[in-house]
Parts: structure tokens; C-alpha cells; sequence
């Protein structure tokens, strides 16, 4: 953070290392916030999809000090950040959510089944799930509608923000791709060029999108995921 001549703090929010930073340490210039395509090693890129983006595992790169770190970190979070910074006494429940969370990433959130299945209120989860967002356990992406109400109502699509552990081929695509553009939004907005937003297209249809980049109130490019053996994103302008 940074302070400036009123005294308050400009926040900048921190994530994992992206595809980017295994090209360059510059930050994107302030006229192109896009830039241009550019080739990935080989190396870099297996490393940061097998292992993820945050600095230990990515850097060790050895699978059994990654699985060891990912164990850790869960346990970790429920037993001593959630215990020491809230007031959530039913720790094993909240594990519970933890656990169906960990196998749910680019998945819908249906509150109401989840709440059935750890046998909490539905307005419990909704806080829990709140709580795991803040830890940085996860995010969320909602519907976009110009009408701001009707988005808060859909329910939200979950992410985690370390996608090394996801089995799931498609799921694990989805959330890599999720991280990477949360961290582009994130980072615009903390440098200025203008008001972004993350979210996806979801119709009456049950038609989708998979995300949608919104900036200064207006949608300005889509991004669907499609399984292959090489990532691929399609972007539209």
C-alpha cells in the first residue's frame, strides 16, 4: 500500500505469479493494459499449471513438497486463521464446506443444497463461503446484468485460487483461466485506466458464457474456455 497527500492508503492486492510474470516484471503500460500475445516457455508454463502460483510450491517445483504445501495450507486455514480471526465456532462443519468447496471449483453455488448437506442455514453458508473469499481460500464470479439487483440474486459461480489441486481436467482450465483474468481486473483497477468487473453470461436458457469482462459499466470482451490439450481462450472485442 501507499499513502498519498490526504493521508489515506491506496490498497494493492496481491496474488499468485500468472503466466505474465514468467515473461516479464513490467507492469503493463498504462495506454495498452492489454498486451500483445506472447510465446510462454514450456517449462514455465507445465510448472505453473502442475504446481500453481504461489511462491513455494511454483518455485520448489517438486510434487511431493506441492501436495505436502496444499494439505497444509487447508488445515492451516480452518484450524488456526478461521479460529483466530473470527467468531466461527463450528469448525468441523465449516471443514466440511471447506472439503465440498475444494471439489466444486467452476461450479455454480446452489446455497441451499450446500446448506442441506453440512445441515447449516442457508444464510450460514452465504457467511462461511463470505469468510473463505476474505482467507483467500476462493472467489466468486457472478451473472452480469445491467440491472445490479438481479446479478446479487443469481447464484455465483466459486473458484479457488489454487488450481494445482484440481483433478478435473475442464474444471482446472476453468479455474486457471478465472485466476489470471481476476488478477488482470484486480489490477487494472488498482492502477486506474478505469472500472472493470469479472463476471459470465448466463441466460433463461441456461445458455453461458463462461466470462465476461465488464469495463466502465459496459461488457468489453468475452472469454470461453475449450478443452484441448493447449489451453486456448477466445476473446471478442
Amino acid at each position: 500500500m501507499t499513502r498519498h497527500k490526504m493521508g489515506r492508503y491506496f490498497l494493492y492486492r496481491m496474488h499468485p505469479f500468472s503466466v505474465a510474470e514468467t515473461l516479464t516484471r513490467k507492469l503493463p503500460d498504462a495506454k495498452r493494459i492489454v498486451r500483445p500475445p506472447a510465446k510462454v516457455k514450456a517449462a514455465d508454463f507445465k510448472t505453473l499449471w502442475q504446481h500453481g502460483g504461489y511462491p513455494e510450491p511454483f518455485l520448489k517445483r517438486d510434487t511431493r513438497f506441492s501436495r505436502r504445501w496444499q494439505s497444509l495450507r487447508l488445515q492451516q486455514l480452518v484450524r488456526e486463521d478461521i479460529r483466530d480471526l473470527t467468531q466461527i465456532q463450528q469448525i468441523d462443519q465449516l471443514e466440511l464446506l471447506v472439503k465440498l468447496l475444494a471439489n466444486r471449483s467452476a461450479h455454480q453455488l446452489i446455497y441451499g443444497n450446500m446448506a442441506k448437506e453440512i445441515r447449516v442455514s442457508i444464510d450460514t453458508v452465504r457467511r462461511w463461503v463470505d469468510t473463505l473469499c476474505n482467507l483467500h481460500l476462493g472467489f466468486l464470479v457472478r451473472p452480469w446484468f445491467k440491472n445490479v439487483s438481479r446479478s446479487l440474486r443469481k447464484e455465483p459461480k466459486w473458484f479457488l485460487r489454487d488450481w494445482a489441486s484440481i483433478e478435473d481436467t475442464g474444471n482446472k482450465e476453468e479455474t486457471f483461466v478465472a485466476c489470471h483474468l481476476l488478477k488482470a481486473v484486480e489490477g487494472w483497477n488498482d492502477m486506474g485506466p478505469g472500472r472493470f468487473e469479472l463476471g459470465y453470461l448466463r441466460d433463461k436458457e441456461k445458455h453461458e458464457v463462461d466470462f465476461l469482462i465488464v469495463r466502465d459499466g459496459k461488457p468489453w470482451f468475452l472469454a470461453e474456455i475449450n478443452s484441448s490439450p493447449r489451453l486456448n481462450i477466445m476473446r471478442n472485442r
